[in-house]
């Protein structure tokens, strides 16, 4: 994937509920429908804050500008459409200056939300407002005749609908994202509303402090009053935003307890909302718009070449996924990179290790398990300890011969001799192979395989000659070193004492090729916890070298998976190959399913299926604790398929869908639906759940965290659980057990949805 490939012809449009953008979307259906000289950029969509006033339209850097572009207000971004886009400039640009000056005119009267002036405008009208085409000045009044329900204008609407279908287009798209605001958020909405108008508090600052209160007896939403910061008692502003709050079809309920106001929301319009959302937006449920216009570069995964894929690559490889999904989630564009190791001296060890151990059938049969014995074997004949790091090979200084003939072996790679980067490149490509086939079973796939071996030295030069010309890079030990101990960073050692460029300057030389080439919005290295300071020393260099991005750099770190013998090792042979553990959970979850006959025969493909539940019961048990700890591999927690697993979850979701087999309930017109029926309090635990999962998807975008996915599907995987026991559908009236197919279905949608953005593929029968 390169730079022309990534999604970069699109334009992002934020607007507000209070400020509907049908005038921007009309004017870019009619820039797309018409333009012929150049393809029209897409336009995103997506809701801004409910508080929100205005609209703003996000250029990315390469259309119309070298730079990115940030546009606020309904004027502005019509206008930018009208010039930006030819063969609309009718709209704007191409009027005389007369014309010019009525379109402002017009415009400026929406703008000032004078409803009276504009009524008088269009009472009746069947014309162009301005000159005898269509101009800005027509979109922006039916925008607000629209928006503003004017029935002084609905003769003009018609008439302008019926002359440009577009129109009618671009309303249904403004309305549907309307449709798709959280329903919890219109409760939080209407509260921050009144709030910031009763006490005079910033509306950000309010929605930021309204929580669940600790007694559920109390209200389904509290607000702290002294974390609001308004001067005053905090228990006597508390009384007054219960006295001035108005009660609505949100509200029902308001109490002050002290410094808390606790709210009561309207649940039957929870209900009401919630479902047909969910029935409604399917797949897309929970997703926001927060992400537009920006990028994200994830750097994860990255194995070492012609070594095993093993346990200890689990962690960066899921949870690199789940990060890279969750940020899809959120609006974000993502660059996933595999930034595999290969390259360094290494190889020439492997190289002279598959000369004196290699067989070419045990390599044509499985390459990536031979590589890995040659790999330890070689080791074992220079009397390499165990628990030695990579890096220390490469660095240390060694008489051995067999170090020696390593060393002038990546020396005829580094000067580009044939046959030994021939052997590298197919110790390469067949490693990149086998790990694809792996990466497939754990659905994961990456925009872009890269390596160390795509940074050359003269690049790495680069870097150097840059950090010395800063005045950075200083004379220690005969090493070169940038000083970072006045930011408590030690010393970081770029060039060795006999000459060679460490990792630190490769590194350096990816960011700033990765920043050039994608001009990311942030740069995130899923690495273990051990490498901490390693990015903490490359993103305060980078810093240093005037790289404003520098801020934007994330190093995601998480906690080793351990051996009961401690820390899992690939040099002494004793690793636990990630293949291995896949299968040896595909056929224990395969023994599991077989003990029920009558529903094994159900199953198409029941290899297939064991292997997913098998997965799952991997990946949960990974994501489960906070990302930052270590954990024990233990077979025995692995092959168990009781209690908070993986393979709970996939039965919760197999289970929904053969009760909407057996049931066989056409729900497909919600309007006929009839959910006052669903009044049972496992019903109205399951619907706050489902309330709530688009909170979740916001939560972990900003933690990274996805245990707090896990938590939130294991949870209503309990809710749903707790239903089966009294909300039947089977042998109940038609209006009951239509309802409650809706509110399961719902549920299957929501937990399917979680279970893909965890990297998990939801099964339908188990």
């Amino acid at each position: 994937m390169s730079l022309k490939d990534s999604p970069t012809n699109e334009l992002y449009l934020h607007f507000s509920p209070s400020n509907l953008a049908y005038s921007e979307v009309a004017a870019h259906l009619l820039a797309a429908s018409t333009l012929v000289s150049a393809p029209a950029a897409d336009l995103r969509l997506g809701i801004t804050s409910l508080l929100a006033s205005t609209n703003t339209l996000t250029i990315p850097a390469g259309i119309h500008n070298a730079t990115k572009t940030v546009l606020t207000s309904k004027p502005a971004i019509l206008r930018y459409f009208a010039r930006a886009f030819p063969d609309i400039n009718h709209l704007y640009a191409a009027l005389s200056p007369a014309n010019l000056a009525l379109v402002d005119e017009i415009i400026e009267l929406c703008e000032n939300d004078n409803v009276g002036s504009v009524s008088k405008s269009v009472a009746g009208k069947k014309a162009f407002l301005v000159g005898e085409a269509l101009s800005l000045a027509d979109l922006v009044v039916w925008d607000f005749v629209v928006a503003k329900k004017v029935k002084a204008g609905d003769v003009f609407v018609d008439w302008l609908e019926a002359k440009f279908e577009v129109l009618k287009k671009a309303k249904a798209l403004v309305d549907a994202e309307v449709a798709a605001i959280p329903a919890i958020c219109l409760f939080r909405n209407e509260i921050v509303r009144q709030v910031a108008t009763a006490v005079k508090a910033e509306p950000a600052s309010i929605l930021a402090r309204l929580e669940v209160p600790r007694d559920s007896k109390n209200g389904d939403i509290a607000l702290p009053v002294p974390r609001l910061g308004v001067i005053g008692n905090p228990i006597e502003i508390a009384k007054t935003i219960t006295e001035k709050f108005v009660l609505n079809k949100y509200i029902t309920k308001v109490s002050p307890a002290g410094p808390f106001v606790n709210f009561t929301i309207n649940r039957n319009l929870l209900r009401d909302t919630v479902i047909p959302q969910i029935l409604t937006l399917k797949s897309k449920y929970g997703c926001n718009s927060t992400g537009f216009g920006k990028r994200a570069v994830l750097d994860f995964s990255s194995p070492n070449i012609a070594k095993p894929f093993h346990a200890g690559h689990l962690r960066s490889t899921i949870i690199g996924n789940f990060i890279t999904n969750i940020l899809k989630a959120n609006g974000w564009r993502t660059v996933s990179i595999n930034y595999l190791g290969d390259w360094g001296k290494q190889y020439g060890l492997l190289a002279i290790g598959y000369e004196k151990y290699g067989n070419d059938k045990e390599l044509e049969k499985d390459p990536i398990r031979h590589l890995f014995e040659v790999y330890v074997k070689i080791n074992k004949d220079i009397g390499r300890k165990a628990e030695t790091e990579v890096e220390e090979i490469e660095t240390e200084e060694s008489g051995n011969s067999v170090d020696d003939l390593a060393r002038a072996y990546f020396k005829r790679m580094e000067d580009g001799d044939s046959q030994a980067l021939q052997t590298w490149q197919k110790f390469r490509d067949l490693s990149i192979v086998k790990y694809k086939e792996i990466y497939k079973r754990v659905n994961v796939d990456f925009d872009i395989y890269s390596g160390e071996s795509q940074y050359s030295a003269s690049q790495m030069e680069d870097v150097v000659k840059e950090l010395s010309d800063l005045g950075l890079l200083v004379e220690h030990n005969n090493a070169r070193i940038v000083d970072l101990k006045e930011h408590k960073l030690g010393v970081a050692v770029i060039v060795r004492s006999d000459g060679a460029m460490l990792y630190l300057s490769r590194d350096i030389a990816a960011a700033i090729e990765r920043q050039r080439t994608f001009k990311s919005d942030s740069l995130i290295y899923i690495v273990g916890n051990a490498q901490d300071h390693h990015f903490r020393q490359l993103f305060k260099i980078l810093d240093l070298m005037g790289r404003p991005w520098a801020r934007n750099c994330v190093h995601v770190g998480f906690g080793m998976i351990k051996s009961k013998d401690g820390e899992m090792s690939t040099r002494k042979g004793k690793v636990i190959f990630l293949e291995q553990i896949l299968n040896d959970t595909r056929d224990a979850m395969h023994d599991v399913m077989k003990e029920n006959e009558n529903k094994y025969k159900q199953i198409q493909d029941p290899i297939g299926v064991a292997d997913i539940v098998g997965i799952s019961s991997i990946m949960v048990q990974d994501m489960s604790a906070r990302r930052g700890k270590d954990y024990e591999f233990d077979w025995n927690r692995m092959l168990t398929f009781e209690g908070d697993t993986g393979p709970y979850l996939q039965y919760a979701h197999a289970r929904l869908c053969s009760m909407e087999r057996t049931a066989n309930l056409d729900i497909s017109d919600i309007s006929t639906l009839d959910f006052s029926v669903l009044v049972e309090p496992s019903a109205n635990d399951l619907l706050e759940k489902l309330s709530l999962y688009p909170d979740v998807l916001l939560e972990s975008a900003q933690s990274y965290e996805p245990c707090t996915l896990v938590n939130y599907v294991l949870t209503l995987s309990h809710c749903i659980s707790a239903a089966w026991e009294n909300l039947w559908v089977v042998n109940q009236p038609e209006h009951i057990a239509r309802a409650r197919m809706a509110l399961y279905r719902a549920a299957r949608i929501t937990l399917g949805n979680a279970l893909s953005l965890l990297g998990l593929k939801p099964v339908e029968r188990m």
